[in-house]
């Protein structure tokens, strides 16, 4: 019997930032081969990643981001895993899949690898329940349904825009929390898929993390972090916020739970606790923002969310500092960027093939 082609294998990229050789395919080999990946390489351009032999894939370093954007290439982060979104923007596929190089294959309680991927995609094709909780959690799973009470009208869900996965062994914990419980490792496999409710914010973490890219993906900028701004470990939190007004706002789902991966090392919550110094102060003030935000019915598109909640952010959060002038500024230069990446209709693309990668492999 031939092998069962793997899902969505010529509609699916890939996505990981790094800085170092992507050694850790090789435990996912057997889940990722089959698909293309976009490498988004951080820090020092003239450096070589090394990529396991056999995969497919595009490698894009600092050199090219400046090469291929211009003077927008502002808008993307330097020195920091915010860069990813770059590999977002310059993907042709429907759906995305981003991982951290120190995740590996994590088991589930049975001792099966779990093919995380395979999981995202399930989430992805079936709909989402954002507008009524349903109390056996995804009603969509083989052995669930809907519960007695739930409104038949309202059963046939919504289009889910994000799969948000979790991880096994290294939480993903704030440098407060890593200092209190550096021991702290999160051994508890809950089997469980779930939507989040519409007006319920979360803090969404990138490094296990699939999306679909034309319902959602203009929307999934991870800001400005790193070199030269004055924070950091908030890219993925920006971007989870902001998707989730647009999501709400556009009748999309999100979900979270399966799958799991190992998170394999715990960065230094002191050099944490410097990116995030002003980010744990701001939090209290950009929540509150991000959970009165509206959006005019005019805005239909991803791209006329995405700018006006840019308009709000300048309007709204300057006064805390003034590096949101810069973020909202940057939020309208991402779509610009994106826009010329990705024309749509009559629109023909700007960029010749010359704009490609810097590396390529078959």
């Amino acid at each position: 019997m031939a092998a069962a082609t793997p899902l969505l294998k010529d509609e699916l990229d890939i996505v990981i930032p790094t800085i170092r050789n992507l050694d850790f395919l090789e435990m996912w080999r057997p889940f990722f081969q089959p698909y293309h990946l976009i490498i988004v390489q951080d820090g020092d351009p003239s450096k070589t990643i090394k990529v396991p032999e056999g995969f497919d894939y595009e490698l894009y370093n600092r050199n090219d981001i400046n090469r291929i954007l211009g003077p927008k290439a502002s808008c993307i982060s330097f020195k920091d895993s915010a860069c990813r979104c770059f590999g977002y923007m310059v993907s042709k596929k429907k759906y995305i899949y981003t991982i951290d190089d120190d995740c590996f294959v994590a088991k589930d309680p049975s001792g099966k690898d779990i093919n995380a991927l395979e999981q995202h995609i399930k989430n992805l094709l079936c709909p989402s329940t954002p507008h009524f909780f349903n109390t056996l959690y995804d009603p969509y799973r083989d052995g669930a349904d809907f519960v007695r009470g739930y409104p038949f009208s309202m059963r046939e869900g919504a289009p889910t825009a994000v799969s948000h996965g979790l991880w096994l062994n290294i939480p993903d914990y704030d440098a407060p929390t890593q200092l209190v419980k550096p021991h702290e490792r999160n051994t508890r496999y809950v089997d469980a898929v779930m939507t989040i409710p519409k007006g319920t914010l979360f803090p969404m973490c990138g490094m296990n993390l699939a999306f679909d890219r034309d319902l959602i993906g203009p929307a999934m900028y991870f800001g400005l972090m790193g070199d030269g701004q004055p924070i950091g470990r908030y890219d993925d939190m920006w971007a989870g916020w902001c998707t989730k007004v647009i999501c709400d706002h556009l009748g999309l789902g999100i979900k979270t739970g399966l799958p799991y991966i190992w998170h394999s090392k715990a960065s230094n919550p002191f050099v944490n606790l410097k990116k995030e110094y002003n980010g744990i102060f701001w939090q209290e003030e950009i929540i509150p923002f991000f959970q009165t935000a509206t959006l005019p019915k005019e805005c239909t598109t991803v791209q006329q969310c995405y700018l006006e909640l840019s308009k709000q952010v300048k309007e709204k959060l300057s006064k805390i500092d003034p590096y949101f002038t810069k973020l909202g500024d940057a939020m309208v230069t991402w779509i610009e960027a994106w826009d010329e990446l990705n024309p749509t209709g009559d629109n023909l693309a700007k960029l010749s093939i010359a704009d490609g990668p810097a590396k390529t492999k078959k």
